[in-house]
């Protein structure tokens, strides 16, 4: 792999940083995939760290499509929040500032009435 350092005057054609998901958004997610694992929901997961976007995807089986993403996307921190989930269809679900609070509406799905 070549990298080719710019030159130190010009800053502004320095390729952009990865997006990555923090340990401590990592524990919230992986603690509410825990628990729908144990219910038998989901098997699997992915992680994609791209350039403007980090993205947790959910999986019920390996080889289909994401059931649900969970993404990061730092340039709409000031604007509608950095954190959003979307459903199979790719429509958002829920977005906002705070990743607990936006993973609330994945939290309701869990709860069931006990017969």
């Amino acid at each position: 792999m070549n990298y080719q350092v710019p030159p130190s005057g010009n800053v502004h054609q320095m390729p952009p940083d990865q997006v990555a998901f923090h340990r401590t958004e990592l524990q919230v997610i992986l603690s509410l995939y825990g628990r729908f694992v144990a219910a038998g929901e989901w098997r699997d997961y992915g992680i994609s760290c791209l350039r403007e976007v980090a993205v947790f995807s959910v999986f019920r089986r390996t080889a289909e499509t994401p059931l649900y993403r969970i993404e990061k996307r730092p340039r709409l921190r000031d604007k509608q929040g950095m954190y959003a989930v979307l459903g199979m269809d790719g429509q958002i679900m829920r977005r906002g500032h705070d990743l607990k609070t936006v993973l609330r509406v994945l939290e309701r799905k869990l709860i069931r009435a006990v017969e």
